[in-house]
Order: C-alpha cells, then sequence, then structure tokens
C-alpha cells in the first residue's frame, strides 16, 4: 500500500481505535467487579442451584445461554433511542448506561460459569485466544498513549492531595 494510503487510512481508523479502546477500557474495569457482585448474589438459595444447572450445560446450550443477555438487551437499547428521539436525552443516555452495566455483569457472570464448556468448542477457543491477543495489544498500545500516562499522572497527584 503506498504511503499516502497507508497514513491516511490511520488517520481515518485512528477515532474508531480510541472509541473501541475506551469501550473496552470500561468492560475492563467493569467486568470483574460486576461479575464479583453477581457471584455473591450466587451464594443465596436459590442461586446455588441455578449457577450449578448453569455451569453444566453442555457447550452449545452454553453458548446459546451466553448469547441470550445481549439479545434481551436489543429491546432496553430501542427503548432508550425512542427516548433520546423524543427528546429525553438524558434518559435515553442513563437508560443505556444501566444496560450496559447491567449486560456487562450478568454476561461476566454468564462467561464464567460457562467458560469451560464454551471453550470445549475449538472454534470458539480459537475465536477467544485471538480476541484476548487482539485486545491485550490495543490495551498496551492505549496504556502505552500520553493521555493515559498524563491521567495516571494526574490521578496519582490528585490522591497524594486528597490524602
Amino acid at each position: 500500500m503506498p504511503p499516502l494510503l497507508t497514513r491516511l487510512r490511520r488517520a481515518l481508523l485512528w477515532p474508531l481505535k480510541w472509541l473501541l479502546a475506551l469501550l473496552l477500557v470500561f468492560e475492563e474495569w467493569g467486568w470483574e467487579p460486576l461479575q464479583r457482585a453477581l457471584a455473591r448474589a450466587g451464594r443465596w438459595p436459590g442461586f446455588r442451584q441455578i449457577e450449578a444447572w448453569i455451569a453444566g450445560l453442555p457447550p452449545y446450550g452454553a453458548l446459546a445461554l451466553f448469547a441470550l443477555p445481549s439479545l434481551s438487551l436489543v429491546p432496553l437499547k430501542i427503548a432508550a433511542l425512542w427516548l433520546i428521539g423524543q427528546g429525553h436525552a438524558l434518559a435515553g443516555a442513563l437508560l443505556i448506561l444501566g444496560a450496559k452495566l447491567a449486560g456487562t455483569a450478568v454476561v461476566a457472570r454468564l462467561f464464567t460459569l460457562t467458560r469451560p464448556a464454551l471453550m470445549r468448542l475449538g472454534w470458539f477457543a480459537r475465536l477467544h485466544d485471538r480476541w484476548v491477543a487482539w485486545k491485550d495489544a490495543l490495551l498496551a498500545q492505549v496504556r502505552a498513549s500520553w493521555p493515559w500516562r498524563l491521567a495516571r499522572v494526574i490521578r496519582r497527584r490528585w490522591r497524594g492531595f486528597s490524602r
């Protein structure tokens, strides 16, 4: 590819890459704490049996259950877009944010429970490994960037100042 096209492609993809990186950082920060919160709820009577049933699903049953939360959030996202279209931008944005938090929590917990079954699917394991490698490389780029490093310095100074 000619150098001009390479630079143009890089310039056009840069905002998309950063938007995706921000989404991944949000997921990364939220994944474990939200999963742990649902795990605590899983210790309640009744939930233990449900979690045991989920953990015992065969690979394709686990895959279907793992995909369910994403599909079930579509009506909420449509409702949020409708709210935004009706002039209720804040309510729509809050609904999207709430759906994102709830969806991340449920997907994180389901993945923890179904991961052994899902990894028995060769194609899923390969895609998962490729996804993790790609995500880690993107997050490493973000963490090496000057805005990220500056934000960390500001955060450390702010913590030192607030103490």
